[in-house]
């Protein structure tokens, strides 16, 4: 009876919802007994980036009125960003404000005027094999290459159109 009830569940849901939902309620095979297994770990959540038009006021707010630790601002002219980290205990918090009218984070400034939420950033155990797969998946990066990020490790975008309307960052661990 119980395995009815599940097949009629998951048959009602979407692939990705079918496979979250199997995922969440099996304790026994893999849902991926059939794929060899991947080259490479997707890891925890490590930050998530915030593009905000006046830098000095976002680290005030943090850091004077909500209490947490900040870094001190960092200029990443090769990302055309400066940043400042906000401590959050399970994860952190990017404050990214633009370095010069190119700058990715300009743009969307100036589609949204106030500012929100630019990307979210996850650790991978191995850059290179992970973007190696997901382009075999047909998922785009917004570069051909890695780059350094703001934490001195290799990072890669990628389209927000391939993640449901999220811009990723992978970060190596």
């Amino acid at each position: 009876m119980a395995s009815a009830v599940v097949k009629v569940a998951v048959s009602s849901l979407s692939r990705c919802a079918a496979l979250t939902f199997l995922r969440a309620h099996s304790t026994t095979a893999s849902l991926h007994q059939n794929t060899p297994r991947s080259l490479w770990n997707l890891g925890k959540l490590n930050h998530i980036a915030i593009a905000v038009p006046d830098m000095d006021k976002a680290t005030a707010l943090y850091r004077d009125v909500l209490g947490a630790t900040v870094s001190e601002r960092v200029a990443l002219p090769e990302h055309g960003v400066s940043t400042v980290f906000v401590e959050l205990g399970n994860t952190k918090l990017e404050l990214l404000h633009p370095l010069g009218e190119k700058s990715p984070i300009a743009g969307f400034l100036q589609k949204n005027k106030a500012g929100g939420m630019h990307h979210i950033c996850i650790e991978v155990d191995d850059i290179s094999a992970a973007i190696k797969d997901l382009k075999a998946r047909n998922i785009r990066t917004l570069s051909a290459e890695p780059r350094i990020g703001a934490h001195g490790k290799p990072v890669m975008f990628l389209h927000p159109k391939d993640c449901d309307g999220v811009l990723v960052e992978l970060e190596e661990a």
